[in-house]
């Protein structure tokens, strides 16, 4: 293996495969539990009527925890006012995460006309993120630390030293068909952090990867998942495990973190979708009931798209005129569903049970 010292540019960064047991009797058993939690959350998915219903609010999760990472806080009140509001986005956190969850539609949507993750990809990614023209990394000097200020790692320096890193990483991803995909998808998350191959937003594009892969080698064909939670939660224990690869070849432990991170998300996420779909049920059942005349299914799906929504949503979707929608808005406050607030010029109804849903921890 080759030598590392955390002060000087890891240009000697192992390419891809690794060249250790990386299917041990744990991983292949941690693999096997992870891989049915995924299947489980897939079925369900399937099984909606409408499997993109909840893609935004999940995907805005996912962008805010994921930010959170990188100690860029925002509120979900904030956030999803933002999104669902017209007037201007004041707050640099917000905009971040708004800009991530926008780069990891461009992403999927890029998977559509070409199923490969690239170089070129990961730069769309995090031009995205950052809303700037990012390429990769071309000045010496970039070092991570830690919160003492504590030289910790040195990335490949050069150019051209880290295009072929990447350039390696493309051909694990794509051609490698020998490794368990989920076991694959914990290698290459660890790789691109080691290139890291851009000056800032290695971390959030690293993140939106691991989504991407997912999608990518059919383990979800939604991939309606956040993972950066479950990091936010064991971040101590996230940063050990990249580490102890570097320094000690150690992939056994990562390799299992990440796993963990899959089985505990998607029956995580298993269970919000049950209780957001019951929750649309109960809304349906009393809508039905106390208003007749405003239920229809697209009502309701329109209402549990996003925690907030407004007059002009339910117009897109041909629910009514300007004024038949708004009666319909006040008639749902009125019955206690909805709750409306001033945002700038515009009232927004706030689904105050969706928005419990969304930020149970549990």
């Amino acid at each position: 293996m080759a030598k590392f010292d955390r002060k000087i540019p890891y240009n000697n960064l192992p390419l891809l495969p690794p060249k250790t047991d990386i299917e041990t009797k744990q991983i292949l058993r941690k693999t096997i539990s992870a891989g049915r939690a995924l299947a489980q959350l897939n079925g369900t998915l399937l099984n909606l009527p409408n499997p993109t219903l909840f893609l935004d609010t999940i995907y805005l999760q996912e962008a805010k925890a994921s930010s959170e990472v990188e100690n860029i806080i925002t509120t979900n009140d904030e956030l999803y006012k933002s999104l669902v509001s017209d007037r201007k986005i004041e707050n640099s956190a917000t905009k971040e995460v708004l800009s991530y969850k926008e780069a990891l539609w461009l992403g999927l949507e890029e998977l559509k006309t070409k199923p490969f993750i690239t170089t070129n990809l990961c730069v769309k990614i995090v031009q995205c993120i950052k809303q700037n023209n990012a390429s990769i990394r071309n000045t010496p000097g970039t070092t991570l630390s830690d919160t003492e200020g504590e030289v910790i790692y040195t990335p490949p320096s050069e150019e051209h030293i880290i295009r072929e890193k990447l350039a390696n990483l493309e051909k694990f991803i794509n051609e490698d068909e020998t490794i368990d995909p989920l076991i694959k998808m914990a290698i290459l998350h660890y790789q691109f952090e080691a290139i890291h191959p851009f000056s800032d937003g290695n971390g959030r594009t690293g993140r939106i990867l691991l989504l991407l892969y997912i999608k990518l080698s059919g383990l979800l064909d939604t991939p309606a998942i956040y993972l950066s939670e479950y990091i936010i939660k064991n971040k101590i224990e996230y940063y050990r495990c990249l580490r102890d690869v570097t320094e000690k070849n150690e992939w056994e432990d990562y390799i299992l973190y990440m796993l963990d991170m899959i089985e505990e998300t998607a029956n995580k996420g298993l269970k919000r979708l049950n209780k957001i779909t019951v929750a649309m049920e109960e809304a349906a059942n009393e809508i039905k009931k106390k208003l007749p005349k405003v239920y229809s299914k697209d009502l309701i799906e329109i209402l549990f798209r996003l925690p907030y929504t407004k007059r002009q949503h339910l117009i897109d979707e041909n629910i009514g005129n300007l004024k038949t929608v708004g009666n319909y808005l006040i008639a749902l406050e009125e019955i206690g569903f909805l709750k409306s607030e001033k945002v700038g010029k515009e009232k927004l109804y706030l689904n105050q049970k969706l928005l419990k849903i969304l930020e149970d921890k549990e």
